[in-house]
């Protein structure tokens, strides 16, 4: 703080303890639920702000591990955000590279329709009716092909190639190289900081995804995960009385309602936790980029 009024000294600190302040608030939900779902059962049962776990036990983890219908769940989110993810962000990056395009003939007429949907669209009835008709229901691709393309990340992707000079692929043409050999050989790899970010929101939103699983499928063994998630939450009571079958966990030793609950939402909140930190520099370049540019 050498050169700095007072002032601005005052400020400052007022700025690291505010921050400091936000930092705790934001990761102690996070906490308080790693430390409950590792406290013992008994003394958990009392309650409290849980900075240090109340005793220690992973009765609670090995009942959720073992409970062959959250795996199967766990399995098939795995399957649907991997999938989901690769799809839509190909999709939405050949979608926008396409209307960011001035040489495409109607171009900002689909550029119209898409933003059309940002502000309207069918409804709840008729996608299930669609859905229904295009004979996805109670399968995989009921949970992928409906949420694959988002207008919104369209736009910010199309915002992020128009930023890239047109110069580029001009000299690239030159050489004999086409659309297909400029787009995956220039522009995609140019484009990492926004194909991270739009990957990102894609993958989040197909982890938390819990309403498509309720709305087409009817398969319990094809569930997502934050679908098995909310029902384990809901009936812990009964799963914990249930000896085989179902979502039941079984009688074990050491476990209550509280620590389930903890570890089911710890288990199923710590995959995108573990990601992000590897994202996070292309996240931020490419969410201001995309977002300023064009």
């Amino acid at each position: 703080m050498i050169g700095m009024s007072r002032g601005e000294k005052i400020f400052s600190a007022f700025n690291y303890i505010f921050m400091s302040l936000l930092i705790v608030v934001m990761i102690y939900p996070f906490w308080y639920l790693f430390m409950g779902s590792i406290s013992d059962a008994k003394l958990a049962a009392g309650g409290g702000l849980f900075l240090l776990p109340a005793g220690f036990s992973l009765e609670a983890y090995k009942a959720i591990l073992s409970n062959s219908s959250f795996l199967t769940s766990f399995r098939t989110t795995i399957i649907v955000t991997i999938a989901g993810t690769f799809l839509g962000t190909f999709f939405t990056a050949t979608t926008a590279y396409a209307i960011s395009k001035n040489r495409l003939r109607g171009g900002g007429f689909v550029s119209f329709l898409i933003l059309f949907t940002m502000l309207f669209n069918g409804g709840l009835v008729p996608s299930y009716l669609l859905v229904k008709m295009l004979g996805m229901m109670n399968t995989l691709w009921a949970l992928i092909l409906p949420n694959l393309i988002s207008a919104f990340n369209i736009f910010v992707m199309r915002s992020f190639f128009k930023g890239i000079p047109d110069t580029l692929e001009e000299a690239a043409k030159i050489d004999g190289a086409n659309d297909l050999t400029v787009f995956f050989r220039i522009v995609l790899p140019l484009s990492k900081p926004v194909l991270a970010t739009i990957g990102l929101f894609i993958a989040v939103f197909y982890w938390n995804d819990f309403f498509s699983t309720i709305l087409y499928i009817t398969d319990k063994d094809k569930w997502q995960l934050q679908a098995m998630l909310r029902d384990m939450i809901s009936n812990t009571s009964q799963m914990l009385k249930a000896t085989g079958g179902g979502t039941g966990i079984g009688m074990q030793r050491n476990i209550s309602e509280f620590t389930v609950r903890m570890a089911s939402i710890v288990v199923a909140t710590v995959p995108i936790l573990v990601i992000y930190p590897f994202l996070q520099k292309h996240f931020a370049k490419g969410a201001m980029i995309g977002s300023i540019k064009g």
